[in-house]
């Protein structure tokens, strides 16, 4: 299922890139004490007690409207409409400013759940400025990035106003997206796929500036197919509106089920298809890699061999993701692929009962012990799968910093040699035994 979106918003230097670090967990925003550093909006996925979801720091919002105060607006708008519930962060050592009071009101005609959290509250006798009820947003959470304080119930409060989906409330929907550089055929083979011209074709790269989502229904499966801009490098995105359509093809992954990584059979394997693939990869998602343009290509008996070598070498962290080679100008292969849609779908939603997968983590451990941990020796005592989209496994482990990356390799083609799951990462959670 897609992920819950928070947005962290409000004006500069109140401590929103040190909050989203401390909720992320690691160190991904730069904090300063100069405002305004934060221009970019950073996303990254962050988990809270068993619930998963997507943070997004954003710009600082000021009462100005020089160039870049106006590009700051417009990420922050794009960051409030993806999001699901928004944080507004002021700063509890000072009075409310203009720029506080826009930034609330900005939220508020947004209607979606706002948490006001204070931050910079370090003392618990420290007294704060009661303006900020003025605000409108409800009651206020003392917080201070910098120490964690009160994260945890910062968290809470935010978790209790995404509704948890469950399983059975899951649309009868698969949604594939399709990515890649500009120019390598997204768009037509979006096109194909649907039997008519829904998205604008050119030749000219980036004609395709947001993502469309179109619903089809193929041999009785419903899909929602999403064409997003092609995603360069970023020393090459100069223009603001392909900059935010960038990061719209980017959330679009986030909410996908399949996603399709096109690459143009003419051209080499560039770098940002290795950073688009890392997207997928990074963000558990199924795929599927599209050669198109293979009308174009001069064949001999062992040019697919050649070519799929190629791939693998060069794409070799997502090598679980089946090669299909098709061109979208003369429909060659395109009818194979909503039948390997289905079937990566299938792995992503697969299920593996507790018994046999125990079974097989016991085989795999008898023929290949796991290496041993600060001399004592590495033992999985017990294996469960604790979610899908993608397959996630839970072990519990006499010490989790003993996984040998090497091993859950082997661990992982282990399970691959027994269900296939072709198309799927699979993950693994690791916990120590307390007992």
């Amino acid at each position: 299922m897609p992920k819950a979106i928070v947005a962290i918003v409000g004006r500069p230097n109140v401590g929103k890139s040190t909050l989203f670090n401390r909720i992320a967990r690691q160190r991904l925003a730069i904090v300063e004490d100069t405002p305004g550093v934060t221009r970019d909006r950073l996303y990254t996925s962050a988990v809270w007690l068993d619930r998963e979801f997507v943070l997004i720091d954003t710009g600082g919002i000021t009462d100005e409207n020089d160039t870049i105060q106006v590009q700051i607006r417009k990420q922050v708008e794009i960051a409030l409409e993806e999001a699901d519930a928004i944080i507004m962060v002021v700063d509890g050592r000072q009075p409310l400013t203009t720029s506080d009071h826009q930034v609330a009101d900005l939220l508020r005609r947004t209607n979606k759940p706002v948490v006001l959290a204070v931050n910079k509250i370090e003392d618990v006798n420290q007294v704060i400025d009661y303006d900020v009820y003025t605000l409108g947003l409800g009651e206020p959470i003392l917080i201070s990035a910098e120490h964690a304080k009160n994260i945890g119930d910062l968290l809470d409060a935010v978790m209790s106003k995404i509704p948890q989906q469950t399983e059975a409330e899951l649309e009868d929907v698969i949604r594939v997206t399709f990515v890649g550089r500009p120019n390598v055929g997204k768009s037509s083979l979006v096109n194909a796929m649907l039997g008519k011209e829904r998205v604008i074709v050119s030749d000219i790269p980036g004609t395709t500036r947001d993502a469309i989502d179109t619903p089809v229904t193929i041999d009785g499966t419903n899909y929602l197919l999403v064409d997003t801009a092609g995603i360069r490098r970023k020393s090459k995105v100069e223009e603001a509106v392909e900059y935010y359509s960038v990061l719209r093809a980017m959330r679009a992954v986030e909410r996908s089920d399949v996603v399709i990584l096109v690459i143009d059979a003419t051209q080499n394997v560039a770098e940002q298809d290795l950073k688009i693939a890392s997207i997928i990869q990074e963000a558990g998602k199924a795929c599927i890699i599209l050669i198109n343009k293979w009308d174009l290509v001069v064949k001999d008996s062992k040019t697919v061999d050649v070519f799929t070598e190629k791939i693998r070498d060069e794409l070799e962290f997502i090598d679980y993701a089946p090669i299909l080679f098709v061109s979208a100008k003369t429909g060659q292969r395109l009818q194979k692929l909503p039948a390997l849609i289905n079937q990566v779908m299938e792995n992503y939603l697969f299920r593996v009962s507790t018994n046999r997968l125990n079974e097989i983590i016991a085989d795999a451990m008898m023929l290949h012990q796991p290496p041993a941990y600060r001399g004592k020796p590495f033992k999985i005592y017990y294996s469960t799968q604790i979610k899908v989209k993608p397959p996630t496994f839970s072990l519990t482990v006499s010490d989790p910093e003993g996984m040998q990356p090497s091993y859950q390799r082997y661990l992982e083609n282990k399970l691959r040699e027994y269900f296939g799951f072709q198309g799927t990462p699979i993950k693994f959670y690791l916990k120590t035994n307390k007992k």
